[in-house]
């Protein structure tokens, strides 16, 4: 009788430590958050430098250029700072100023612009825009000319602040004067350039 309950005893104790042993293997567990890269933040102030090149077109005058019956080219350096704004995803505008130096053959000219531009942001890292812009163009024994400039680009970014950009736009003053030609065009020059700029 003794060892019957003793047998019952040892029985009931162990399969209490087993259910107890049980109820410690689960272990509650928070899911880890999974980690989403949030796409490149486009709005804000930049800053950035550009190089590129610039033609004048066959027989046109632009600014202080008249040109001859060849296309005249120059190499182009210049610098921009600007601000954007999303007021709709996924559409953005920006404000932007823009100056460059131009070296032509013989001679040289500054130019200096203030841009409206509008455009998407069309992936996380890619925006394409359109701009307009109108300004001045400088040369040493010459007066100053009213410019425009019309066209557009795609901007990409490559790190958190740094984007990488091309753009081309065509050009064209103010000036009813006609000293090429071909007549006072409405895109008189063209200009390419390709750029890096900083976001804060």
């Amino acid at each position: 009788m003794f060892v019957r309950s003793l047998a019952i005893g040892v029985s009931a104790a162990a399969l209490m430590v087993g259910g107890a042993q049980a109820a410690d293997l689960i272990i509650p567990t928070t899911p880890q958050p999974v980690y989403t890269p949030a796409g490149f933040d486009w709005e804000g102030l930049y800053v950035g430098a550009r190089i590129g090149g610039a033609w004048v077109g066959e027989g046109n005058t632009y600014g202080s250029i008249i040109n001859g019956p060849d296309n005249a080219s120059a190499f182009t350096l210049g610098a921009a700072a600007g601000v954007n704004f999303i007021p709709v995803d996924p559409f953005l505008l920006g404000v932007e100023v823009t100056g460059d130096y131009q070296w032509y053959d013989g001679f040289e000219t500054a130019e200096f612009f203030a841009n409206l531009r509008a455009g998407a942001v069309v992936t996380d890292n890619a925006m394409v825009y359109a701009l307009a812009g109108v300004g001045f163009q400088t040369r040493d024994g010459f007066d100053s000319e009213g410019v425009y400039q019309l066209g557009g680009g795609v901007e990409f970014a490559v790190t958190d602040a740094i984007t990488v950009r091309g753009e081309l736009v065509g050009q064209g003053d103010f000036s009813d004067s006609v000293g090429g030609t071909s007549g006072d065009a409405f895109f008189e020059s063209a200009k390419a350039t390709v750029g890096v700029f900083y976001h804060f």
